[in-house]
């Protein structure tokens, strides 16, 4: 009987595997040492978001799904905002664990090191929260420039830590801060002017109001329930234009069912705004006003 020949590949080393890898791809420091690659530029960012965008207009525009063009827009924006999120849990992590070791620490070497690490961890942390933020700003204000929407996630707040103007706090981040008495990017310092009112949509006489608001008081932080239309969506739309922090009050109607506005009013009154603005609106809006007066708070009415 006569065997066939065959050609006999012998496996390749881990060493070879190593190499080929460090060829295609470079070398990746592991997650606990220092990373020398830099972090995205300000300008390359911009432009691969905007990359982005236009291939999202290009792709849905003039087709049957164009409607979906805002919806996919505002998933792009909360793809930075979902890892921004994930970041802020390990940095405040990271500072519990570098809190536990400098009340152990022992004077050994070990013990120090331990530290310098979770220290170095912590800067990395900062700068990939910035560099994240940075995105999801660039791609936040595409979505305005596109759908003429403010961007906002449907949970939790958007501020940027390197800028805190036009940020838009959640209310329960805010009330949380301010219940701690902690100065952090979620109890911003300013005079707080609150906003209310239905579909109403007089423009002119909403931002001539808001544009004295901010004269008088350069320092506003415009308090407002969030609604998606009408003469709130218009107050954001000018905080977002003049760069004035908001505070978002968004009815809870999962906890309060058919009294999530009413207790939305108070939650937004236990602020105690400096002064209201109050558009025509249903008897929610009227019901905010009534108690604003109650507890002393001057009520500036528009449109009647």
């Amino acid at each position: 009987m006569t065997l066939a020949s065959s050609t006999f590949t012998p496996a390749s080393s881990a060493t070879a595997s190593v190499l080929d890898d460090l060829a295609l791809y470079g070398a990746t420091p592991p997650a606990d040492e220092h990373d020398h690659r830099p972090l995205p530029e300000e300008d390359q960012t911009e432009a691969a978001i905007t990359a982005m965008v236009e291939a999202s207009h290009m792709l849905l525009a003039d087709t049957q799904l164009e409607e979906d063009l805002q919806e996919m827009l505002w998933s792009l924006t909360n793809i930075f905002h979902r890892r921004l999120t994930r970041l802020e849990r390990q940095l405040d992590e990271n500072e519990c664990e570098q809190r536990d070791l400098v009340r152990c620490q022992d004077g050994s070497e070990v013990k120090s090191l331990e530290l310098e690490r979770k220290l170095d961890r912590g800067q990395k942390l900062v700068e990939h929260r910035d560099a994240y933020e940075a995105m999801r700003d660039a791609s936040a204000a595409h979505f305005h420039t596109e759908t003429g929407s403010i961007w906002m996630p449907r949970s939790g707040s958007r501020v940027s830590h390197k800028n805190l103007t036009a940020s838009v706090v959640d209310s329960r981040n805010f009330l949380s801060a301010e219940r701690r008495k902690k100065n952090e990017i979620h109890c911003p310092e300013g005079t707080r002017i609150a906003f209310t009112g239905g579909d109403y949509q007089d423009y002119d006489a909403i931002w001539t109001i808001l544009d004295g608001s901010r004269e008088k008081y350069p320092d506003m932080i415009l308090l407002h329930g969030g609604t998606p239309s009408g003469a709130e969506r218009i107050a954001s739309l000018w905080a977002e234009n003049r760069g004035v922090t908001q505070v978002v009050f968004r009815p809870d109607w999962k906890s309060h069912n058919k009294a999530a506005p009413f207790k939305r009013n108070d939650q937004l009154l236990k602020t105690m705004p400096k002064g209201i603005i109050a558009c025509p609106g249903s008897g929610i809006h009227e019901n905010l006003v009534d108690k604003a007066r109650k507890l002393g708070i001057p009520v500036k009415r528009i449109g009647g």
